[in-house]
């Protein structure tokens, strides 16, 4: 398991910095997102979901805590083959260390 900080986004094209027909507010957010670091941690995922459950659960006066499985490295064009593995992986280890 790597430790690092997710970015999260309100959506998965423009707020991503993918372009479908519209082009992003901040085209060169991944760059920025991957010089970014703060202590000894730097951004290893970039996501939308978070943004939502975090939002949802202050709301609701939960407590949240996302951990993400790495599936794609969209700078490297480097993409899992097969992340259900990956997925189950993380599931178990959060579920035996809560």
């Amino acid at each position: 398991m790597v430790k690092g900080i997710t970015a999260t986004a309100t959506g998965f094209y423009g707020p991503q910095a993918r372009t479908l027909r519209l082009y992003p507010t901040d085209p060169n957010i991944n760059d920025k997102l991957q010089s970014f670091s703060h202590k000894d941690y730097r951004i290893t995922n970039f996501e939308m979901e978070t943004s939502a459950l975090y939002g949802l659960g202050k709301m609701l006066g939960h407590s949240c805590c996302t951990c993400c499985a790495i599936i794609a490295n969209r700078i490297r064009q480097e993409y899992s083959k097969d992340y259900h593995k990956d997925v189950d992986r993380i599931i178990q280890t959060v579920l035996e260390r809560l």
